[in-house]
């Protein structure tokens, strides 16, 4: 998997190795053991955290939020790129360009 520098849509995502997640008081909160630090994913994070179990593609998983949430396409294509990229450099995720695969 080539090393990409930003998530763009066309990219696809999924959930890296080696993190622990529970549910309190509706939102999911992770414990990273490959680098030690907590994460509150919040009520949305954890939505889209339960999205990226297997590779999802990132349009996959603005159609989903868009079909539950009455958002505009381009707020919530911008919210899911913000919220992927923290999680990719801190490496809860791994992400595949589809453009260099």
């Amino acid at each position: 998997m080539k090393s990409i520098q930003t998530i763009s849509l066309i990219c696809t995502v999924m959930q890296s190795e080696g993190n622990i997640v529970s549910d309190m008081d509706g939102e999911k909160v992770m414990m990273s053991v490959s680098n030690n630090k907590y994460y509150n994913l919040g009520v949305m994070g954890g939505e889209i955290w339960e999205m990226v179990q297997s590779a999802t593609s990132v349009k996959h998983i603005v159609a989903n939020l868009m079909s539950v949430y009455d958002v505009e396409e381009k707020v919530c294509e911008d919210e899911v790129l913000s919220f992927l990229n923290v999680l990719y450099k801190e490496g809860l995720i791994q992400v595949q360009d589809k453009a260099h695969s």
